[in-house]
């Protein structure tokens, strides 16, 4: 348990890294935004959220400057294990009403989930936080789109592999003009490096990654050896397939070399 309030624990639910190579895509396009929209600093180091409910059922979101507490906390629960997640007082750098996340889970012997009362003293009555509202396509819907494609690549690729059309980045047809949009913007990232966070890379399998790269309206989600996925604002649920054609393998190579990591 850790504290939401003075004297009030905090029954926790779950737990996320804020850090530049991980962190809840919800909140924005890259570390620094996700930060803000919590209200924190994008401090190097980053942060663990601890999601939760205090004795009343209230929800609680709080940030914690011990990433590695929390980091080993979800990979214990990764595993099938239990793990006591209590960060020091001290190491408590925010404690938020409400989640950022949708959660189905709720603790039990308490009331039922729900956002604490504003109180204007408490940091300036912020307004609770809450999941995006998933009825509606937008930005936060367009990165959620991106993470399911990244958990899921292998039922996405086959997808392409039937009837749908590859889409040649070297072709430059003018029906594809949002998509070379697009990769002319990923390729300035190459020139001027953008905000942490922006261009992640994680391991995938083999020798491949898997690459997730974010601008202004638009999200890509690529293997190394494989295809390239984009998601757009202006182009509500729809998944555009990249093909490798000449310019995506050298495109995804120098990519991966300016992409955060995650820590071994």
């Amino acid at each position: 348990m850790v504290t939401a309030e003075e004297d009030d624990a905090l029954y926790v639910l779950t737990a996320v890294l804020l850090t530049p190579a991980q962190f809840p895509s919800v909140l924005g396009d890259d570390y620094p935004e996700a930060c803000a929209a919590l209200g924190l600093e994008p401090f190097a180091e980053g942060y663990g959220l601890v999601l939760g409910q205090d004795g009343e059922g209230a929800r609680w979101t709080v940030a914690t400057e011990d990433v590695t507490l929390v980091a080993c906390a979800i990979a214990a629960w990764d595993c099938g294990m239990e793990y006591d997640l209590s960060p020091d007082d001290r190491s408590i750098a925010a404690v938020l009403p409400g989640w950022p996340l949708a959660l189905a889970v709720a603790a039990p012997g308490v009331p039922e989930p729900h956002d604490p009362a504003p109180d204007p003293e408490a940091d300036g009555g912020r307004a609770a936080l809450v999941p995006p509202d998933t009825e509606h396509w937008g930005p936060a819907q367009r990165r959620l789109g991106a993470d399911e494609i990244a958990l899921q690549w292998a039922v996405w690729r086959e997808q392409v592999d039937g009837d749908v059309e590859f889409v040649d980045p070297g072709a430059g047809e003018d029906s594809d003009g949002s998509v070379r949009r697009v990769l002319d913007e990923v390729r300035a990232y190459l020139e001027e490096p953008p905000p942490p966070g922006r261009v992640r890379s994680a391991f995938a399998s083999g020798e491949s990654r898997t690459l997730r790269a974010d601008g202004p309206g638009w999200s890509m989600v690529a293997r190394t050896d494989d295809i390239a996925f984009l998601l757009l604002d202006d182009e509500p649920g729809e998944v555009l397939p990249v093909g490798r054609g000449p310019e995506l393998p050298g495109l995804l190579e120098a990519l991966d070399g300016i992409a955060v990591r995650p820590a071994a």
